[in-house]
């Protein structure tokens, strides 16, 4: 499920970041870039009043990055883009805005508060493997024995 999210929002609940920071968007991008990477999730990325609004050369394959133009907000911009979406069931909508939060679930769409996503993307990453389950490893005579001869041991 791909996220749509309103980065100011994020950067407001994430404990190492501040809006106060000029590079507060590139350092988000990274950190959602990293999740993605991680999580094989795509992400939107939607911040306030850019520069011109739009797309963003900031984008990459896994999170795109779009701003607002100076008339708009990422409030509307995702309310707009969440409309237009033709699989809402498969998008998930990261806000701490209610209204944003409550048009995404009218809409079918999965609404998430920023301070969940947190601790979505600060949870660490899930085992490939269970280790908690035993992994019944079948090995010849003769690599019981390499291994015996590598490190050392008798025979059982």
């Amino acid at each position: 499920m791909p996220y749509m999210i309103d980065g100011h929002n994020l950067i407001a609940k994430l404990p190492d970041m501040s809006l106060d920071d000029p590079n507060d968007e590139a350092i988000l991008i990274q950190k959602l870039s990293g999740f993605a990477a991680r999580t094989g999730k795509n992400c939107v990325v939607v911040f306030d009043h850019g520069l011109p609004g739009g797309s963003s050369r900031m984008s990459t394959r896994a999170v795109q990055v779009v701003f607002a133009s100076g008339r708009s907000t990422a409030d509307r911009v995702i309310v707009e883009r969440i409309r237009k979406i033709p699989d809402p069931n498969n998008w998930i909508v990261v806000s701490s805005d209610r209204e944003v939060l409550t048009i995404a679930r009218n809409l079918r769409l999965g609404a998430m508060h920023s301070e969940e996503f947190v601790r979505l993307m600060e949870a660490p990453p899930k085992p490939k493997i269970d280790v908690g389950e035993a992994v019944d490893v079948k090995l010849s005579e003769k690599e019981v024995d390499e291994w015996l001869d590598l490190f050392g041991g008798d025979k059982p």
